[in-house]
């Protein structure tokens, strides 16, 4: 099972991310749990993460978000390109790229 959370300002943009990202993974019959949650809760998520996703508009936390993941798990923003077309496929894509490297 692998376990995404998305945070942005206040949550709102990414749980329509989420949704997107669920049914691309439920076609292709991958185990996720992905979930999103604001930009000042994420940290409470962190337990057993394999990435968090940033949106863009908290594209500046990255690299405090990161500190804070403390090597346990890639931290990565969403392009916007990909955000603003809620590419569900794109992101996950991403997601997983980013978290197969993570593990090497």
């Amino acid at each position: 099972m692998v376990k995404i959370l998305l945070a942005c300002s206040a949550g709102m943009s990414t749980s329509l991310m989420v949704k997107k990202m669920k049914k691309v993974a439920d076609e292709n019959g991958l185990e996720v749990e992905i979930s999103a949650v604001p930009e000042s809760q994420a940290e409470g998520h962190f337990e057993n993460l394999n990435i968090l996703l940033l949106g863009p508009q908290v594209k500046h936390l990255e690299g405090r978000m990161t500190e804070l993941a403390d090597g346990r798990f890639p931290v990565l923003t969403i392009e916007t390109q990909k955000y603003g077309m809620m590419d569900g496929l794109g992101v996950l894509k991403d997601a997983i790229r980013a978290i197969k490297a993570f593990k090497k």
